[in-house]
């Protein structure tokens, strides 16, 4: 029934169209690019239709190709989920977890340790990248932690942290008087927010619109380094209230102006729809909330003592 079925065509020819490419292809494939192109002109040829338009700056999808990829897609995705429930003795003590490497640092991290002591049977893997991950397309993603502006209705949603950006200090910092200079630190954002998220932002809503004459910007890619300079006294630091949370438990960063802070997103983890039944998957996100609470006693304690 199956015997003609050309699945190494069909490989090929969904990488290509999930990746964009016939080089992106070979490279998940571990081919040469010009395999995916004799897999995928074999396919034109069987299926009798145009499945890429050849241009000069690649190849692109035609409207026949695009019904067949999502076709293909869907396919091959309910295949490897049907594969992987036949090996309930490993995939079960299994999570793979995308997060940006600023909230791994400086959040994750720190924290799972407590995980891994509650969980030993569960293996977690963590991958890092700043770029969004498509978790219908990437089925070896499980579960992914990420800062939201607008919720997703497609996936399965579990709103963990509301995101703020405040200015924090060491401890006992005070500002140099006028006119001596001042050094503020920031981080590009590339967040969709309809809100500026910088300098010129917090300053205008604290009343501070002067330091921005006298301010001498230190600019970092990352927001562990940012932290890390603001802790060793290079300037004042402009970052989110989740990523600077250890630093300011570690006595390392104070708030400057508690009350002054720009509302960005909220961190939450996501997934597929069904990938929260799974056991590794149900363990973190109930190991998640536990951790949340375990830190709001802190710094409720915290403020009790001042």
């Amino acid at each position: 029934m199956f015997a003609k079925l050309p699945l190494t065509a069909l490989r090929a020819f969904e990488s290509a169209a999930r990746l964009g490419g016939f080089k992106a292809a070979a490279d998940e494939l571990a081919v040469t690019p010009a395999a995916v192109s004799h897999q995928i002109k074999a396919l034109e040829q069987s299926l009798g239709a145009l499945l890429f338009e050849r241009t000069g700056q690649g190849v692109r999808l035609t409207p026949t190709g695009e019904r067949l990829a999502s076709q293909v897609h869907e396919s091959l995705s309910t295949l490897a989920v049907s594969l992987r429930r036949f090996n309930d003795d490993c995939d079960d003590q299994r999570l793979t977890l995308s997060t940006t490497p600023a909230f791994a640092s400086l959040w994750l991290i720190p924290r799972l340790g407590d995980f891994h002591r509650q969980y030993p049977h569960i293996h977690v893997r963590v991958e890092t990248s700043n770029a969004l991950v498509d978790l219908a397309r990437d089925a070896s993603i499980d579960l992914a932690l990420r800062a939201q502006f607008k919720p997703d209705p497609a996936l399965f949603a579990l709103p963990l942290l509301a995101e703020h950006f405040a200015v924090y200090a060491p401890p006992g910092w005070a500002p140099p008087a006028a006119p001596a200079p001042l050094e503020l630190i920031t981080v590009p954002w590339h967040g969709d927010t309809q809100h500026a998220v910088d300098w010129p932002a917090w300053c205008a809503l604290s009343g501070h619109d002067d330091w921005l004459q006298r301010a001498r910007l230190r600019q970092y890619d990352d927001e562990h380094y940012a932290l890390q300079a603001a802790a060793a006294g290079h300037g004042l630091v402009l970052a989110s209230d989740v990523l600077a949370a250890n630093s300011i438990a570690t006595g390392l960063l104070t708030a400057y102006r508690p009350d002054i802070s720009i509302a960005v997103a909220t961190y939450t983890a996501v997934c597929v729809p069904g990938q929260e039944r799974r056991t590794p998957v149900r363990e973190f996100l109930r190991w998640l909330q536990g951790a949340l609470c375990a830190d709001q006693s802190v710094a409720e304690e915290q403020r009790n003592l001042l």
